[in-house]
């Protein structure tokens, strides 16, 4: 039909998952377009912009190199050395206990890299803009899914059809195209939200993130460059639902009172550098990972809350697992053998991770000081056995560490 345009593969959303996806799948020569409802802020002070930071773990590199991008992300990197984990659960708002997990034990890298998602949409939009074959356009969404066992047809919300072998949902944990496949989803609730913003502060973050237990959820600090000749870190903190508003309709001065005190003053006063951004914590899990010409990723497929640099790490991993496929037989991409592999590659680790990163966000919530007590005794006894530290760093990173 004349009004229908032809592609490889549809991506349905355009942040940064599926920017990610855009390129790695056109630098493999596949043909895709990739749309998304608004348009990418690229700004870190533009009013909406995500000042979350991302830190991408050693295994999601590799696929970031093959996928073009990591030379538009390497400048802006900033390396990760160690995992610093704080106990400050004790009466006082003070640290108690200190571990870190240094990525010198299993690797001559660094566990990853950070980097403010502001900018991955950036840099992103620059590496499609070098290939010919991937359009990305802003302001539309998809609308409706038709599939066929030859194809899917795709109606967009400017009114334009468009044909894919296979569509891709990275378009989030409200996923469009997972609801018009009919693919259920299981969501939990923590009652937490969590707060998102930059600081600086007068002590050097010397490459750590931090995570500071108390209750209600970490307190993390994430390496940023140095901001007007300050060291800077992103900042998110958990906390449940009512505190978690509290806190963020402080006016400026009794908010950075109160970083300081929750931060157990590790790096002395903090300084608010951005805006303060708030979002609701979950964990979800898709029941199917892919419908008929359909394959999901990311928050489409799986949501956790923000422990441990899970959750886009996660989702490189789908986008590497479904690439691998796709090169294996670009002339079956989409079929139902091609996403039978898929699914099964992916879901057993993607459960097994959400109920990880689940019981960990659920020992960081705790309230009850013989439950923080407990905690910290059993950090502490992880942590004092070499090999059992070192498996845990391995498993956090998601595949064996480079050497």
């Amino acid at each position: 039909m004349s009004d229908m345009s032809d592609t490889d593969i549809l991506i349905s959303g355009g942040g940064i998952a599926g920017l990610i996806a855009a390129s790695a799948f056109g630098a493999a020569g596949f043909s895709v377009l990739c749309v998304d409802p608004s348009a990418p802020i690229t700004t870190r002070n533009a009013e909406g912009s995500d000042l979350r930071s991302t830190a991408f773990l050693q295994p999601s590199r590799d696929f970031l190199d093959q996928a073009g991008m990591w030379r538009h992300f390497a400048p802006h990197a900033m390396p990760l050395q160690i995992m610093r984990i704080v106990d400050a659960g004790g009466v006082e708002a003070v640290a108690r206990s200190a571990h870190d997990f240094n990525a010198s034990d299993i690797s001559d890298l660094p566990f990853g890299w950070n980097l403010p998602n502001w900018l991955l949409r950036r840099e992103g939009l620059a590496r499609i803009s070098e290939l010919d074959h991937v359009t990305f356009r802003a302001g539309v969404g998809t609308k409706s899914l038709l599939t066929r066992s030859a194809e899917a047809r795709v109606t967009l919300t400017d009114g334009t059809r468009v044909r894919a072998r296979l569509v891709i949902a990275a378009d989030g944990r409200n996923s469009p195209m997972r609801k018009a496949a009919g693919i259920p989803v299981t969501t939990l609730r923590y009652g937490q939200k969590a707060l998102a913003f930059a600081v600086s502060h007068d002590h050097p973050h010397d490459n750590i993130s931090t995570e500071v237990h108390r209750s209600g959820g970490p307190f993390t600090l994430v390496p940023l460059p140095d901001y007007e000749g300050k060291p800077s870190s992103a900042v998110v903190w958990m906390e449940r639902g009512p505190e978690a508003e509290r806190l963020y309709a402080l006016p400026q001065p009794a908010f950075e009172d109160e970083m300081r005190t929750r931060s157990a003053e590790l790096y002395g006063p903090l300084r608010l550098i951005s805006q303060r951004t708030i979002w609701p914590i979950i964990s979800q899990v898709a029941h199917r990972l892919t419908g008929e010409r359909l394959a999901l990723v990311a928050e489409a497929a799986h949501v956790v809350p923000p422990i441990g640099a899970q959750g886009l790490n996660m989702s490189l991993a789908d986008m590497a697992t479904l690439l691998d496929l796709a090169k294996a037989a670009p002339d079956r991409l989409g079929e139902a053998a091609m996403l039978q592999k898929y699914e099964r590659a992916r879901h057993a680790e993607i459960a097994a991770r959400v109920a990880g990163v689940d019981a960990l966000n659920r020992a960081s919530m705790a309230d009850d000081q013989g439950l923080r007590d407990l905690r910290m005794k059993a950090l502490n006894s992880f942590y004092s056995v070499k090999p059992v530290r070192q498996i845990l760093m391995r498993a956090g990173l998601g595949a064996r560490a480079a050497r």
